[in-house]
């Protein structure tokens, strides 16, 4: 598929046109290659994905898209690839299967394949299935080696040599039966946490906010469980979310929100609440949508060892210096290419199979 800086150079400018669309502004530049082709369709092709998934906002599209305008720089690329052989690999045809709990959820799978010189045969969520074939048009367009070597399907996946399939806990194990003899990254449910101390700035609590309602709390970077300390006054807490108040004024936020809240009340659950987030004890670590499980700890070792034990459960710990390869407050759903999911190096797999 051409060489590697020809791949890279087609992403690059894949990055280019993304820039065009951010929460700031949605702006055309005369600077952009076949934007008079792929502008217009592309705006076009986020108000259907609206339409399509109402968990789908324009914000919440238009925040993905500038993410992965920042992260397609040359200079990222480049320094993401550089230890991996990707130049050594003989293209294999690679299936992925993907989520659709957050716009372009994905990308980084697909990008991750077609940088390493193979094909992709690509199974989409139908929640999530507008925005990625268009880009990949936008691909073929900037690096024609590319055609041919993308294909999007809805039927049975058939003729691949390796397979990356996200899924829930129940969808991986008939993944991993019905993959068995294939190459394959099989990925299961994962959620975020917070380890607070009581010790936090108002800033920080307030950039936890966007770690715990981007997405709506969708995504496995998301953060849907807090460790606090015994005692802990939950004020703070909630005068750091306060400032994302509105998202109760999504329509469909409001329904989980106030079903949930039934369901606790009804149970007869603790819970604290302050009009769009409910806060309840609980071990587990996915909450339901509104709401945030929390859990006491009195000795910080014995929490390290806990989450290390649970590593297959937790996507990212957000702390201010607790833990190694914590991710700071608010930096959840902004990682780099080589944050990989699961921990698992998709470009080292790619160049083995």
């Amino acid at each position: 598929m051409g060489g590697i800086q020809n791949r890279i150079d087609a992403f690059v400018k894949l990055g280019h046109f993304l820039s065009q669309f951010s929460n700031n502004s949605i702006e055309k530049k005369n600077s952009i290659e076949h934007n008079e082709l792929f502008f217009d369709g592309f705006k076009h092709q986020i108000k259907v994905a609206q339409e399509n998934n109402s968990w789908f906002t324009k914000e919440n599209i238009l925040f993905s898209c500038e993410s992965w305008a920042q992260a397609l720089s040359e200079e990222n690329i480049k320094k993401w690839i550089s230890e991996e052989k990707i130049g050594e690999n003989h293209s294999k045809l690679v299936a992925i299967i993907m989520a659709g709990n957050i716009p372009l959820v994905g990308f980084h799978d697909f990008l991750s394949v077609l940088i390493s010189g193979h094909s992709v045969l690509v199974k989409q969520s139908s929640n999530d299935k507008h925005l990625l074939p268009f880009l990949a048009k936008y691909l073929e367009y900037v690096h024609e080696d590319f055609k041919g070597n993308i294909t999007f399907t809805e039927g049975k996946l058939e003729g691949f040599d390796a397979v990356i399939a996200t899924g829930s806990n129940n969808t991986a194990r008939y993944f991993e039966y019905y993959f068995k003899d294939k190459p394959s990254i099989i990925r299961k449910n994962r959620n975020s946490v917070a380890v607070l101390t009581g010790n936090e700035t108002d800033a920080q609590m307030q950039e936890l906010s966007n770690d715990v309602f981007c997405y709506f709390g969708l995504g496995c970077r998301s953060v849907s469980k807090l460790y606090v300390p015994k005692d802990y006054n939950f004020d703070a807490f909630f005068n750091g979310m306060y400032q994302q108040k509105e998202i109760i004024n999504n329509a469909k936020y409001a329904n989980n929100y106030d079903y949930n809240k039934a369901v606790y009340l009804m149970s007869e659950f603790d819970i604290l609440e302050n009009g769009f987030l409910m806060i309840k004890e609980d071990a587990s670590y996915a909450s339901p949508i509104a709401s945030i499980f929390y859990e006491y700890y009195d000795n910080t070792d014995n929490l390290k060892i806990k989450l290390w034990e649970d590593k297959k459960y937790v996507q990212c710990v957000v702390a201010n210096g607790f833990i190694a390869n914590e991710i700071a407050f608010g930096q959840t759903q902004n990682p780099q290419l080589w944050d990989y999911a699961d921990g698992v190096n998709t470009l080292e797999f790619l160049s083995t199979i």
